[in-house]
């Protein structure tokens, strides 16, 4: 395995606030500056790979919210017909 490959394993891994933790951690040196070039670079890709992490995670809540939902509703609409 690359090491790129197996930085985005790992950050696929993490649970939602560990990859925001870390996401804000990357954002704060990114905005502190004082890293070279290929540092910068480097911080940005592991941003990306974080933000994505965090966006899976936040559609899979939207979804399973939205099932709950739609499930409530069809339930409630049972309700009515008796």
């Amino acid at each position: 395995m690359t090491g790129k490959t197996e930085q985005t394993a790992a950050a696929e891994a993490l649970g939602y606030e560990q990859a925001r933790d870390e996401l804000i951690e990357v954002v704060r040196r990114l905005e502190a500056g004082g890293t070279t070039l290929e540092e910068s670079l480097a911080l940005w890709e592991r941003g990306e790979e974080l933000a994505k992490v965090c966006r899976r995670w936040l559609d899979g809540a939207r979804a399973r919210l939205d099932a709950a939902l739609a499930e409530g509703e069809q339930e409630g609409a049972g309700d009515d017909e008796n």
